[in-house]
């Protein structure tokens, strides 16, 4: 008769946890209550998510991951109560998701067939919570995704605000896009940008946009430090990220969109192409007509500096950043010669070589800006201090 009552109050213990909906934490206070022994909640990688009794690690040990797999293997063999040891253990699990460890801390083996059901009909009840919360995470990401996709098409409209507050997340306040790209990361980079935003302080949108990883971030953004933090999180620094202007409108998101993407391309087909780019600092390339990319600017390059380049490149030679020195300095002999650590005489070697290589007149005003501009892409695209 006692054993048929501590039945029934297992039952009425654990409907009462999905009545009352205190997910996890209430599943193991109820099998606590019922049971006397210490209960918790794993995720499928070790971590803790609940627990009741007495003896709660003030650290608790996670395992390494081989370790845990290994784990993992032997339950699902022996399963689906299984004694592991000072533990009752049991698997929340579906056909083909492993979704986390339910077990009771039995360091005197005193537990028995009460026990061994509170776990199968907890892990149970386990299933269809952290199914729920599976579920709700994945209606939000793609609640997220559908606003960004808008945003960026620019089709969000008058819904945007209502939308974004729907996704807790607060449109109001200026925004930037910002374009990733990142060698070996399919499928943890879109998880891990929007942690290493975090970690700067900015809380963000994340979404995959035509095969580029875009993050709508509010607030201040540095895009190097972004770099910084997300080459911590993924272990590795080969990835390229562009940020667009900013915004101060959801009706801005495209404009930044293309800004930030041409950011990203110019500096992932830079010779410095794992790094960084804002747009804002591209200068003058902002306002050249980059419909298909770099293309166009590279070949306003070429038009201009090809000679010098090629130059330069057979003979080792330095013309092409001693023209950019002159022309940042103002066409001061002393400035340019100053900055390059040269003397004058050398750089009148430069100047004169230069004037017959590329058959340019340094003195006629247009040819000076269309060179400045050369000067400065060139720079941009290949990374040059």
């Amino acid at each position: 008769m006692e054993d048929l009552e501590r039945e029934r109050s297992l039952y009425r213990s654990l409907s009462g946890v999905s009545a009352a909906g205190t997910g996890e934490q209430g599943l193991v206070e109820a099998l606590h209550a019922v049971t006397g022994l210490p209960t918790l909640v794993e995720d499928r990688f070790g971590n803790l998510r609940a627990w009741a009794g007495p003896g709660r690690p003030d650290e608790y040990p996670k395992p390494g991951p081989q370790q845990r797999r290994e784990f993992l293997r032997d339950v699902t063999r022996r399963g689906p109560v299984v004694r592991f040891r000072d533990r009752l253990v049991a698997l929340a699990h579906t056909h083909d998701d492993m979704l986390g460890v339910l077990a009771l801390v039995d360091v005197h083996g005193t537990a028995g067939r009460l026990e061994v059901l509170a776990l199968e009909h907890g892990v149970a009840k386990l299933v269809g919570e952290l199914r729920h919360q599976h579920d709700m995470v994945e209606l939000e990401r793609r609640l997220r995704g559908d606003l960004v996709a808008d945003l960026l098409d620019g089709a969000a409209g008058d819904s945007a605000y209502a939308r974004s507050r729907a996704v807790d997340h607060d449109l109001q306040s200026p925004h930037h896009v910002v374009a990733i790209r990142w060698d070996e990361a399919d499928g943890v980079l879109c998880r891990a940008a929007e942690h290493a935003a975090a970690s700067l302080g900015a809380r963000s949108l994340v979404s995959t946009w035509h095969g580029v990883t875009v993050l709508l971030a509010g607030g201040q953004l540095d895009a190097r430090k972004l770099h910084g933090a997300l080459a911590q999180r993924l272990r590795t620094s080969t990835g390229s990220i562009g940020m667009g202007g900013r915004c101060d409108s959801p009706e801005e998101f495209p404009r930044s969109y293309r800004e930030a993407v041409l950011a990203l391309d110019i500096r992932s087909t830079s010779r410095s192409s794992h790094g960084a780019t804002e747009f804002d600092e591209l200068g003058v390339i902002r306002v050249l007509d980059t419909g298909d990319r770099c293309a166009k600017i590279r070949r306003f390059v070429r038009e201009w500096l090809g000679p010098l380049l090629d130059y330069d490149a057979r003979n080792r030679s330095r013309l092409v950043p001693t023209l950019a020195q002159h022309l940042d300095s103002g066409g001061s002999y002393d400035v340019t010669a100053a900055e390059l650590v040269i003397h004058r005489s050398t750089l009148r070697y430069r100047l004169r070589r230069i004037r017959e290589i590329s058959g340019l007149d340094l003195t006629d005003a247009d040819a000076r800006l269309n060179l400045h501009v050369a000067t400065r892409a060139w720079r941009t695209l290949d990374g040059v201090p």
